[in-house]
């Protein structure tokens, strides 16, 4: 059995992986020599392969890198038989930190102070005039999933109040009440701060859109960490710049890397980071774990361990 792996896999646990019974590991030098030719499982993704999985392959497992799996061929996938794992709940500590240093930069006046001006200027008044302290305040927050529960957890001990909105609109803690896409315009009325965490379907895309931002009335802080084309870009920075948002803090966008030319470089009250909230030192070691055990199981009788993603929901 084969395992192509695309991405780097520490040598602890690349050495579990080579002791399990007839495993060989494959770097990126076989596919470009090679193909897939005899691959049975690929760990990470290259756009390359979106056509290459659709010939006469022998893969028949993919574990992936991220936990978003909207840029997979997810349809041939499922014509082929080949079962998927994601890593979602690796990210989920470092991207609750992120949103929290979202919120207290824009809370505490951090964002709109760290603007220098070209005149050098001192301008303590930029930074306090809508500054905040979070006990009291109530975050909406779309995905009540592994990433969604870390964030309320770190929101939550701040003293704010976390709502939530998922598709099954099921209770979880730690979020104080949960709602289903039917309540998202009245949970959304009651937000300080809202924040997407959802995942990339035919159904979340452009979600964030005008009307959704037309219909806000507390000028809330919103906070994308999920996917970049679940929000409208053009409605989000109109929202912007007539001040239906207080604020923006984006980690992802529609297109990745953001281009010179978008408005979003203009746009007032946003911060804005390369996509690299979920980003922390053991990423590596913490997504190879789980290919391992994928692996293990996947050796044993075919299924999976952990981790499988749903082809047709596409998470």
């Amino acid at each position: 059995m084969k395992v192509l792996a695309l991405m780097a896999i520490p040598a602890p646990i690349k050495d579990q992986i080579a002791a399990l019974p007839n495993v060989q590991i494959e770097g990126p030098d076989y596919l470009a020599q090679h193909g897939l030719t005899d691959i049975t499982a690929i760990f990470g993704w290259q756009s390359r392969l979106n056509d290459l999985i659709k010939e006469n392959s022998t893969v028949r497992f993919v574990q992936s890198f991220s936990a978003g799996v909207d840029y997979f061929p997810l349809a041939t996938f499922q014509e082929k038989n080949i079962v998927m794992a994601n890593t979602s709940g690796i990210h989920a500590r470092p991207i609750a930190e992120s949103v929290l240093a979202y919120v207290l930069a824009f809370a505490r006046g951090i964002a709109d102070s760290a603007h220098r001006t070209p005149e050098n200027f001192w301008d303590r008044d930029a930074s306090r005039g809508d500054v905040y302290t979070l006990p009291g305040k109530t975050a909406l927050i779309y995905g009540t999933g592994h990433i969604g529960r870390a964030i309320a957890e770190i929101l939550t001990q701040q003293g704010m109040t976390v709502t939530g909105i998922s598709h099954h609109g099921e209770a979880v803690a730690p979020f104080a009440a949960v709602g289903t896409d039917q309540d998202s315009a009245a949970f959304a009325k009651a937000a300080d701060v809202i924040i997407n965490i959802m995942p990339l379907t035919p159904e979340t895309h452009h979600f964030f859109n005008a009307a959704f931002f037309d219909a806000l009335t507390k000028k809330p802080l919103f906070i994308n960490v999920g996917r970049g084309p679940s929000v409208d870009t053009e409605a989000l920075v109109a929202a912007l710049q007539t001040g239906q948002l207080s604020g923006a803090a984006l980690d992802v966008f529609e297109q990745e890397p953001l281009p010179a030319t978008s408005p979003l470089w203009q746009a007032p009250h946003l911060l804005m980071t390369p996509h690299v909230s979920g980003a922390f030192t053991e990423i590596y070691t913490a997504a190879a774990t789980i290919l391992y055990h994928n692996l293990a199981q996947f050796i044993r009788d075919g299924s999976l361990a952990e981790n499988q993603v749903d082809l047709s929901q596409g998470y």
